[in-house]
């Protein structure tokens, strides 16, 4: 991890040597989310509820899911952009070195610009808090941590997925987009307000629901049963991390160098 905060600082400076550039981009990336949470609140403003689910409740929901993906994106972007090192050739020189070659492509890229989402993420998430009668208890706390930490582990497994194709496709391929930016968007909602294949789907295939949804459940004090089970539900990341993993050391044992 050493070299992967190596790795942090050099691409940091690197980026800050046009800090016009960099704060007018950081600006801007403010916004982007700002536009989708603004039709959130107007649709809040006109229904007044969704199903059983009041604004701050939802708003909530979305901060989670946003915060993890602007964290996701800014700091899992290697995996994103892994498409132009394996047409360039450039993962070559990776597996040269003595190191791993999941840290290596974590660290071939940053996105710092990604920290006016981070931000205005994160104001959602307070405001939402503030709102909400809440009886916050040490559990609580936690759970609302491992939702964030979690949710990034998730977008980053999705990422690792979409980077191992293209060793064998070479370019990356748009339909990762439908688990990335797709995922972002359903989840964002409790995963209750969708048909029941979406909800099965975007909780047992790709477990969004297990770091939005039911932990949220428990936090809002709305758990009939075991309050323990909905607690833990976000570590549900960590084990869908690990099959994305092995994934990707198949991939790289399979890859055979663009060299001409």
């Amino acid at each position: 991890m050493s070299l992967y905060f190596k790795y942090l600082r050099i691409l940091f400076k690197s980026q800050m040597q046009y800090r016009t550039s960099f704060w007018l981009l950081t600006f801007g990336q403010f916004f982007i989310p700002f536009s989708v949470f603004a039709g959130l609140y107007f649709m809040f403003e006109r229904f007044g509820q969704l199903q059983d689910w009041s604004f701050f409740e939802v708003a909530l929901c979305f901060a989670i899911v946003h915060l993890a993906f602007s964290l996701s994106e800014c700091f899992s972007r290697g995996f994103d952009a892994f498409a132009t090192l394996v047409a360039g050739g450039d993962f070559d020189r990776l597996l040269v070195r003595p190191r791993s070659t999941v840290i290596q492509v974590l660290g071939s890229k940053f996105e710092f610009t990604r920290f006016g989402r981070i931000v205005q993420s994160s104001l959602v998430l307070v405001w939402a808090l503030y709102n909400l009668p809440i009886s916050w208890n040490a559990a609580k706390v936690i759970t609302l941590i491992l939702m964030v930490l979690c949710g990034v582990l998730i977008f980053t497994g999705i990422y690792m997925l979409a980077a191992t194709l293209c060793f064998w496709t070479i370019q990356g391929i748009e339909v990762a987009n439908i688990f990335t930016d797709g995922g972002r968007e359903m989840a964002q909602y409790p995963l209750n307000i969708y048909q029941k294949w979406v909800t099965v789907f975007f909780t047992f295939i790709i477990p969004f629901g297990f770091i939005s949804y039911l932990p949220l459940l428990y936090i809002l004090d709305k758990v009939q049963g075991n309050g323990m089970l909905y607690m833990l539900a976000p570590l549900a990341g960590v084990l869908f991390l690990f099959p994305c993993l092995l994934v990707w050391h198949m991939g790289v044992r399979y890859y055979r160098s663009t060299g001409s």
